[in-house]
This record gives structure tokens, sequence and C-alpha cells, in this order.
């Protein structure tokens, strides 16, 4: 969790009710099932107007977030509880732009030295 994260949620819990240790209690104070949760979420895109979007995908987009950013594979393993790298990888999506990038680092080792 970042700190945006972090600070969000504790605010809100000098909001929520006392009844639950539960953040986002339905409205009796339990756990809210899948069903309720795809619906916030669906809601939440209407709102802000985003199209194309799914909640699985928020995984997708932070794994590649962070490998974009340069984080390790074996820490966005860790993160997203995957059991093999191989399915980190299937999640962590490059755009050409990073592509790019990776090749650029060719370009400074070619400044620094005349001969590989």
């Amino acid at each position: 969790m970042n700190e945006v994260v972090f600070e969000l949620l504790k605010a809100k819990s000098k909001v929520r009710s006392i009844k639950t240790d539960l953040v986002f209690p339905s409205t009796v104070g339990t756990k809210k099932g899948e069903r309720n949760l795809r619906t916030m979420f669906e809601k939440a895109v209407k709102k802000a107007d985003v199209e194309d979007i799914r909640f699985h995908g928020l995984r997708h987009t932070f794994a590649t977030r962070l490998v974009q950013s340069g984080k390790d594979l074996y820490q966005v393993q860790s993160l997203l509880s995957h059991k093999t790298l191989s399915m980190t990888q299937r999640y962590a999506h490059h755009y050409p732009e990073s592509l790019r990038e990776a090749v650029r680092v060719l370009d400074k080792r070619g400044q620094n030295s005349a001969q590989f």
C-alpha cells in the first residue's frame, strides 16, 4: 500500500463505523461480497467516465507501472503473490517507448568508449 492510499484510508477510519474493523463494510457492518465490490467499481468507472477498463485489469496496470518504473520483477511477483516469475511477466506489459528507452542505454555506452 502506498502513502496516498494509506492516508485516504486513515482519513476514512475517522468517519467509519466503530462497530467493525472493516474499511468498507456493508450497510449492516459485514464484509462486502465480490458482487458488491464489482458494482462499486463499475459505478466509479462510470462516474470517472473511463471506458474499456475491467477490475482485473488493475492488476496488470499495477504490475506494468512498477516494472516501467524500474522495479525488479521479483518484487512485483511478491506484491502480486504470484507463484512463478513467468506469471508476473504476463502481467507486466511494456509499451514501445519503454522498449526504446532500454535500447538507448547502448547509445550512452557508445559515448563513454569508442569501442565495445
